[in-house]
């Protein structure tokens, strides 16, 4: 059962945290997200306090994330699991044929042309089909990409988001990326919390919640997550309020 409010915050716990629309409000285009100097402080604070038990979890690719995030060094898994760097600094890679991925990439580049409000987005291991600024056509961006997917056979598989749908390899999400965290220092043996807003959120939810978790939903909408916070703000003072006392 959703609740409405998870207990206070606590710098012994592993944190695992999504970004567009957790830390961040979302953005018309992806490159257009600001991040602001009081986040990066609150991420690196929460990271040093927690013995470096701070891990962002997110669809965007890990050299996206850094170049938005600047000198912020800290553990993150990208591409909904599909790339992870460790806490030592090692990077994890899980990719797909590539000759699959260009044919998808080559179908898509005509019906873009035909519908100049769906953006394409290559991430390297994955390609995203946004409809942000095209919200008529996301029955047809989500036809299309699973039918494009399912094409493609086993090895690929359909990621719905918000406005957003992606083809990347199966077998991998976020869920999986913080089960590898937790296996792990400074994440092993430490209480998870996963916290995002989206439907490719719900894989961390479900990882979290096996083992006790505290899982995170941010918005409205149904969820598989124990408890909710209402917006970015309100996940920003959830997270401080775990600093409170902490130098």
């Amino acid at each position: 059962m959703l609740r409405t409010s998870p207990p206070a915050a606590s710098v012994d716990w592993a944190f695992f945290l999504d970004v567009d629309g957790t830390l961040i409000d979302i953005a018309d285009l992806p490159d257009a997200i600001r991040v602001d100097t009081a986040l990066l402080e609150l991420i690196a604070h929460l990271h040093r306090a927690s013995g470096g038990a701070v891990a962002l979890v997110t669809g965007r690719s890990l050299s996206d994330l850094e170049h938005h995030l600047g000198p912020l060094r800290l553990p993150m898994a990208g591409q909904q699991g599909l790339e992870r760097r460790d806490a030592a600094g090692r990077l994890w890679i899980h990719a797909a044929a590539p000759a699959t991925k260009f044919e998808i990439k080559e179908t898509l580049a005509t019906v873009l042309v035909r519908h100049p409000g769906l953006l394409l987005e290559d991430k390297g291991l994955t390609l995203a089909l946004h409809y942000r600024q095209a919200p008529q056509l996301a029955a047809y961006a989500h036809r299309l990409m699973g039918r494009l997917a399912r094409s493609a056979g086993p090895d690929l598989e359909l990621q719905a988001g918000k406005r957003v749908v992606e083809i990347k390899p199966a077998g991998f999400d976020k869920g999986t990326a913080v089960s590898e965290y937790l296996s792990e220092p400074p994440f092993m043996g430490r209480r998870p919390v996963f916290i995002g807003d989206d439907l490719n959120d719900e894989h961390g939810f479900a990882e979290v919640n096996k083992l006790d978790g505290i899982s995170i939903k941010v918005g409205k909408g149904s969820s598989c997550a124990r408890f909710r916070l209402p917006d970015v703000a309100a996940v920003r003072r959830w997270l401080g309020h775990a600093l409170k006392g902490v130098s």
